[in-house]
């Protein structure tokens, strides 16, 4: 599935729906404006673009992440057409990026003794997640951050690899979260036994 990231806050940024593709150091991108479009690339490669005057395409009330929609989507590709840059987006995933996850199994890196290798089941699938929190096992339901999520912080989730282990996604703390009255010790959060695995998870940003 293509991973794209759309970012929106007038106020601190003007009037720019920022569309991510892909992350790369800050200090090696370059960008090329056509019309109401800035193409941002690393290297040769297309990551993102910029769209400007947004407001006048889109609808829209959102302070940073922008959930996205077909719709959205739809008017995204029809905007950088008319500005003369061919991009199709093929399978997006629209599903809640924070859901509720049971872990499956937990077991201990083969090159870490600080980090376990959990099977977690979400939403119909089963993400393999590096996890470095002491009090993950296997059992709990926990709060999974799939790739393509962005954290209250601003960081987005990204399969990677962990000391040469892949991890698609992030099992999260209440602090990661920024829920209210988080404990200040390390961990996960787990929830109750009722939670319903797949179910999304409302976080304030």
């Amino acid at each position: 599935m293509d991973c794209m990231n759309v970012f929106y806050n007038k106020e601190g940024v003007g009037d720019v729906l920022m569309v991510i593709l892909a992350d790369a150091p800050r200090a090696e991108i370059t960008a090329e404006r056509k019309g109401d479009v800035a193409t941002i690339f690393h290297g040769e490669d297309v990551i993102g673009y910029n769209i400007f005057e947004a407001s006048n395409q889109f609808e829209l009330n959102a302070v940073g992440p922008v959930d996205l929609t077909p719709e959205i989507v739809e008017t995204i590709q029809r905007i950088l057409g008319e500005n003369g840059i061919n991009f199709e987006a093929r399978e997006i995933d629209y599903s809640p990026k924070f859901v509720v996850g049971f872990v499956a199994s937990a077991e201990k890196h083969p090159d870490a003794d600080k980090l376990s290798v959990c099977q977690v089941e979400v939403d119909g699938q089963t993400l393999q997640i590096v996890c470095g929190a002491p009090n993950v096992a296997a059992g709990q339901k926990v709060v999974v951050a799939k790739p393509g999520a962005v954290m209250p912080s601003g960081l987005i989730i990204r399969p990677s690899a962990l000391r040469g282990v892949a991890s698609s996604g992030m099992l999260c703390s209440a602090r990661e979260l920024a829920l209210p009255d988080a404990p200040q010790e390390k961990g996960i959060l787990v929830l109750e036994d009722t939670a319903k695995t797949g179910e999304a998870f409302l976080i304030g940003r």
